[in-house]
């Protein structure tokens, strides 16, 4: 569906409408996880099929993560969201673990042929095109979205480039040797790149990447760390995007306004709710987005909440919003995934989110990698920072006084920062995990 001539709104969503009704026919009583879910609340369902969108939302239950967590734990290995028999599937991937057990996804061919359709919206909207030649910097382990991510680069004709089995330096050099035009990372392996290349004394200057698409991370839409970024891959520009593995590609950077994420409505019936009342979001306020998977028959997810935080540009109920600056009509996330409901963290009365962090020390160019530790301490969160300076800060003190500073104005709290010495912090390839929970 994706890649096809845009449709108004009111048109998308009579196609999606019909979408959902064919998921529904394939999936009760055939899917033993949701044939299992309708049963408990069958008064609701007195008829086989909900009669409009109001109507989906009100007798629909949500389906949660720690659902999909306990359904494999009682059902090893796959669990029971399988519309279809086992031999049907073909593609077998898994949750990084993150916010929980590791879960397992199975997908049909007619799934995956979904999703790379999907990643190719994605890859179309960053203007990649059969003559770019694609790095991608990672491993190719069970998470899904490298698969994907290669596979829909094939597609388009792209020259596509395996990374995996290579180091940092090894990455670079087939970066300058093969003449990559395309970048395929996290944003924090971006950064550690550009780094490990003055290490290593490799000259990105002579690159020839025109496009830097990450995911995995929300730094792609946070102002500070895609502009450092971009001052390092120079004269690149970043293209963000996100998924998971539970449902796929969703959503892809416009290409006319940088940070503003548009959800990929041909794949995913979208929702935002307040995560308190799970009722939905008023119109332009913050609340937790939730996905119908429209193409995914095989493993599917009604009504799924993701945990992602984020800000329509409009709300998704309207049907005829003036068209974006790209000419898109499909819902518009303003900043990108503006953190995680789970990663949320109260200290001394002010919600703090990573994302938030992130955004103020990448302001600071002398600041390399950093470490945040959030300890208990009388009933209180406490927040401090290991910062690791660069290698060209001469003034390390300097740098600690302005960072405490920045967060007293920015969120109003003593945040103790202290630095540490050059290569003393971990480095990621794929997801960072600077978070210490003590």
């Amino acid at each position: 569906m994706a890649g096809k001539p845009r449709l108004p709104r009111q048109q998308m969503r009579e196609l999606q409408w019909t979408q959902v009704r064919g998921l529904l026919d394939a999936v009760l009583g055939a899917n033993p996880f949701y044939t299992r879910k309708f049963e408990a609340i069958r008064p609701r369902l007195k008829r086989t099929e909900p009669a409009g969108w109001e109507e989906f939302a009100r007798r629909i239950p949500f389906t949660t993560k720690a659902e999909l967590e306990a359904d494999q734990q009682a059902s090893p290995p796959y669990g029971t969201n399988l519309t279809y028999p086992l031999a049907r599937y073909t593609r077998c991937h898994q949750t990084s673990g993150t916010t929980g057990v590791p879960v397992r996804w199975l997908d049909t061919p007619e799934s995956w042929d979904a999703m790379v359709t999907s990643w190719c919206e994605v890859y179309r909207a960053a203007g990649l095109t059969a003559a770019d030649r694609v790095l991608f910097a990672f491993s190719f382990g069970p998470f899904i979205g490298f698969w994907l991510a290669f596979e829909a680069a094939e597609r388009l004709g792209a020259l596509c480039i395996p990374g995996g089995g290579l180091s940092s330096a090894g990455r670079l050099r087939t970066i300058l040797d093969q003449g990559a035009t395309v970048l395929c990372c996290t944003p924090t392996y971006a950064l550690h790149l550009a780094e490990v290349a003055r290490q290593e004394d490799i000259d990105l200057h002579a690159h020839q990447v025109r496009r830097v698409v990450v995911a995995g991370e929300p730094g792609g839409s946070i102002p500070a760390t895609r502009a450092r970024i971009e001052s390092l891959w120079r004269p690149a520009r970043v293209f963000d995007h996100h998924g998971m593995t539970e449902v796929g590609p969703v959503t892809f950077e416009c290409p006319a306004q940088p940070g503003l994420l548009h959800v990929i409505e041909a794949a995913y019936y979208a929702e935002i709710i307040d995560p308190k009342t799970t009722e939905p979001a008023r119109d332009g306020e913050q609340g937790e987005l939730v996905l119908t998977t429209l193409g995914r028959t095989g493993s599917p997810l009604l009504r799924y909440r993701t945990g992602d935080l984020v800000r329509p540009a409009f709300a998704p109920t309207i049907l005829d919003p003036a068209p974006c600056a790209c000419g898109r009509h499909e819902l518009a996330l303003t900043g990108g995934i503006l953190g995680r409901v789970d990663d949320m963290v109260v200290i001394r009365g002010v919600n703090v989110f990573p994302s938030a962090v992130e955004a103020i020390l990448r302001g600071f160019r002398d600041v390399a990698e950093y470490q945040a530790t959030v300890r208990e301490a009388g009933g209180l969160s406490e927040l401090a920072l290991r910062v690791e300076p660069g290698a060209e800060c001469v003034d390390v003190g300097g740098l600690v006084r302005r960072i405490e500073h920045a967060f007293r104005t920015a969120l109003a709290l003593r945040v103790p920062v202290v630095a540490v010495p050059p290569g003393s912090l971990p480095r990621f390839e794929l997801k960072a995990r600077r978070w210490v929970r003590l």
